[in-house]
């Protein structure tokens, strides 16, 4: 059984630098940016379709899904099984491409790459945290964190510095050399999310990343999202669960292929009464 995380281990704040700000090679883009000239969108979907095709049938998973979510935004994206979310995450990770329609990721159209480049995109400019946290049990914390900056090369020096200071921000400075199976599962989702920032990506994209929690575990890695999104980070947040995407800022409800509500007019009226009473 995972143990509970304990207050004092769990309870460091996220610095309000950004997380590893040295680019990961010379030219390229802070959090959020696009190319000059390009939309500041972080994501723009312009009538995406996904249909999967065996033999003479055909399945329509997403039936045209058109959005967008600006830089800084937190969103979470809800739906029941078979709604076609999980499809959105997969298209919005570029681990698949639609079937027709437009996806620009930070200002890149991404519809027409090839898998390598594909793969690039991944690495670049999307910080990926899952419900499975996908951590080497034989590696360090550190070396985890380190791994998405072995593609990109560079110094192994600098390469683990970024993870150290990485783990430093999501509260972990003094577990960056600890293995797995020795952190609880609050933790281990820690070093999870310090993986996805090390490149410092356009997106953190997380699909149920608090599936295997418990409550206080859980509660605590809403709570890191919530601050990594106080410092700008743009946060797409995968969940059925209904309280987890209250966390969010936003929230968008897909079901049966398409987007049936979307709370962000109302969310971002409400966040700048809240900027006009502070």
């Amino acid at each position: 059984m995972t143990p509970t995380d304990s207050p004092s281990a769990e309870s460091t704040p996220v610095a309000s630098r950004p997380v590893a700000s040295e680019p990961v090679e010379p030219g390229a883009d802070r959090p959020g940016t696009s190319e000059p000239g390009a939309s500041a969108a972080v994501i723009e979907l312009t009538d995406v379709r996904k249909i999967y095709r065996s033999g003479l049938f055909e399945v329509a998973a997403l039936r045209g899904v058109s959005l967008s979510i600006q830089e800084g935004e937190y969103v979470a994206i809800t739906g029941p099984s078979g709604s076609g979310k999980s499809t959105l995450m997969h298209i919005l990770g570029c681990l698949d491409v639609p079937t027709s329609g437009l996806y620009r990721l930070a200002g890149e159209d991404v519809g027409g790459m090839s898998e390598d480049q594909l793969a690039e995109v991944r690495n670049r400019r999307i910080g990926f945290v899952f419900q499975q946290f996908n951590l080497l049990p034989s590696m360090t914390a550190w070396r985890n964190v380190e791994l998405p900056l072995c593609y990109a090369g560079g110094p192994r020096s600098e390469r683990r510095q970024r993870a150290v200071d990485a783990l430093a921000d999501v509260g972990l400075a003094d577990r960056v050399e600890h293995r797995p199976a020795e952190l609880s599962g609050g933790q281990q989702q820690r070093v999870a999310v310090a993986r996805a920032l090390v490149t410092n990506p356009s997106l953190i994209l997380a699909d149920e990343p608090t599936g295997n929690l418990d409550s206080a575990s859980t509660e605590d890695v809403l709570g890191l999202f919530r601050r990594l999104h106080d410092v700008g980070r743009t946060i797409v947040l995968i969940t059925h669960e209904a309280e987890v995407a209250a966390a969010a800022d936003r929230v968008l409800q897909v079901r049966d292929g398409v987007v049936t509500a979307d709370s962000g007019p109302a969310a971002r009226t409400a966040r700048s009464a809240r900027k006009v009473r502070a």
